[in-house]
């Protein structure tokens, strides 16, 4: 007599309903033998009051309840820590694997608060300029994992209290916390398009963060083909990491310019304004991202350079100071002459506008996202024998 083959008694893993986009949440539903309606129902806990626990829905049937216990559950991000700067900026390092994290950014300015997020653990470009560059690249973060980082910082405001009441379904009733999200945090977005589209989707949707296409932003650095893909899936804002009104000094800094040089990248744009200009022909602009590197990009020459390259293009130009980092290889430019590029611009008849340098002091300021990578790509190793290399050479 032969024994038995063993039995399967493997659980499967429970469905984290956190990420699920409207219709893959109602998609969901269904296979639960469920009305879609209770898709929405339970994104708004989930999104709008920040309910990880299917106990406090109280406007689902118990036996709803019981049936998502046993199969699902929402679990945001693990938060490692978190620091709130004296602006009032506030940062959280989030830990998505052992030895992978990444950074998350809020910043208030009025009734504004803008949080940045991140789309990749490290990034696979390395912009020259870019502390998040020189720690290479783990991987691609989940739609879970993306949008969780809203989920934090809306939780957040309602853990301070920022709430008026509950409505007749046991809701929280408050002003939202967010304004606006930018996809500027760590990694190129375009990059991990397939995660990103449906977390941005999550921000625009009624039930979810019901935020304005006109504030959600994706920023890239020009992934020519990805870039058409997105113009094509949704409708957000977009910025460009310009950083160079040529392809010689592009290349330098910007790396896959090398790949997608200006004018692929300039004719991308014009396609993205052609998309989804509509009825709103001459009001969508592309935000053009300038970091200011004292004597590299930021000479009246570079100035006339942008004015004809963005002729074209209807644009809006932001202005970034350049935030140091450890053995950075670049200064940042005085501020008197931040601003005099700024009105040659201006003069030019651009809207150009200079970023305030907000949380520094907790190392959330553009460019310093690090976060904690298990490098794949040897990148950060490289980049720490060269630095090795150039101090003794100084020495």
């Amino acid at each position: 007599m032969t024994d038995a083959a063993p039995i399967d008694v493997t659980v499967p893993p429970k469905v984290n309903l956190i990420g699920l986009s409207r219709e893959q949440m109602e998609a969901y539903f269904a296979t639960l033998g469920e009305k879609k309606f209770r898709a929405g129902q339970v994104m708004k806990w989930i999104h709008q009051q920040g309910i990880t626990e299917f106990s406090e829905m109280t406007n689902l049937a118990k036996s709803l309840r019981v049936k998502l216990e046993q199969y699902a559950e929402v679990r945001p991000p693990k938060v490692t820590h978190k620091h709130f700067s004296a602006d009032g900026t506030r940062k959280w390092i989030i830990e998505v694997a052992p030895n992978a994290m990444v950074e998350t950014v809020l910043i208030p300015d009025g009734d504004r608060k803008t949080l940045c997020v991140s789309s990749q653990v490290g990034c696979a470009l390395d912009c020259s300029f870019c502390s998040t560059g020189k720690q290479g690249f783990m991987r691609d973060l989940t739609p879970a994992e993306i949008i969780g980082q809203v989920w934090i910082a809306n939780r957040s405001y309602l853990d301070d209290g920022e709430f008026s009441g509950r409505n007749a379904d046991g809701e929280l009733t408050r002003t939202r916390a967010l304004t606006n999200v930018v996809m500027m945090g760590m990694g190129e977005p375009l990059l991990n398009l397939d995660a990103v589209l449906p977390a941005m989707s999550l921000m625009l949707d009624d039930y979810a963060y019901g935020l304005s296409k006109r504030r959600v932003t994706l920023s890239t650095s020009g992934v020519v083909p990805m870039m058409d893909k997105f113009t094509q899936a949704i409708d957000v804002s977009l910025a460009v990491s310009l950083h160079a009104p040529n392809d010689e000094l592009r290349n330098e800094l910007v790396p896959i310019n090398k790949k997608y040089p200006l004018s692929e990248l300039m004719a991308a744009c014009k396609r993205w304004l052609v998309h989804h200009q509509g009825s709103e022909v001459g009001r969508r602009r592309v935000t053009m991202e300038y970091v200011m590197l004292a004597g590299v990009n930021d000479q009246p020459e570079h100035a006339t350079q942008l004015i004809d390259l963005l002729r074209d293009v209807p644009s809006k130009i932001n202005l970034i100071p350049f935030n140091p980092f450890p053995h950075a290889p670049y200064d940042s430019t005085p501020r008197a002459q931040i601003i005099e590029f700024q009105n040659q611009l201006i003069r030019a008849g651009y809207t150009c506008t200079i970023r305030a340098t907000r949380g520094d002091d907790i190392d959330a300021a553009c460019g310093q996202l690090v976060g904690q990578v298990k490098d794949r790509t040897r990148r950060a190793e490289r980049w720490q024998a060269q630095t090795r290399s150039n101090e003794i050479i100084r020495v």
